[in-house]
């Protein structure tokens, strides 16, 4: 009965996170290359200058499919890898441009949950099992 209970608690985890990653990451996909350069120049904190538009689009691609994936239980250590990548680069540059802990705390405790998802992986309840 206990397992059952933490793989229920596993999805809700799993599809809330997910249709919200979906929600704020289509924009950014279907954003285009403008969309694309804005969010990829977060990349300039860590001192890469250069493929913004490679680099925004990377990150609205692990947005959107890694949301869609979270829900399905599919491919899920590789998105939450992905995910806790794209989360730490954003707290990066927000902790770069001095908006401090109160703005960069958001993507910070995200980037712990997918750190803590990559560890405990799907549930039972996923396409991955």
């Amino acid at each position: 009965m206990k397992s059952d209970r933490a793989a229920a608690g596993l999805l809700v985890i799993r599809i809330v996170l997910g249709f919200m990653f979906v929600y704020h990451g289509a924009p950014k996909l279907f954003g285009g290359s403008d969309k694309w350069v804005q969010v990829g120049g977060a990349m300039a904190s860590a001192g890469i200058s250069f493929g913004f538009v490679f680099w925004g689009f990377m990150a609205a691609f692990a947005e959107f499919f890694g949301g869609l994936c979270l829900v399905l239980g599919l491919f899920f250590r590789v998105f939450s890898a992905l995910l806790f990548i794209t989360m730490a680069v954003a707290a990066r540059m927000l902790l770069a441009k001095g908006s401090g802990l109160s703005a960069a705390g958001h993507p910070l405790e995200l980037a712990a949950i997918f750190a803590g998802l990559y560890l405990i992986g799907p549930g039972p309840w996923s396409l991955d099992a």
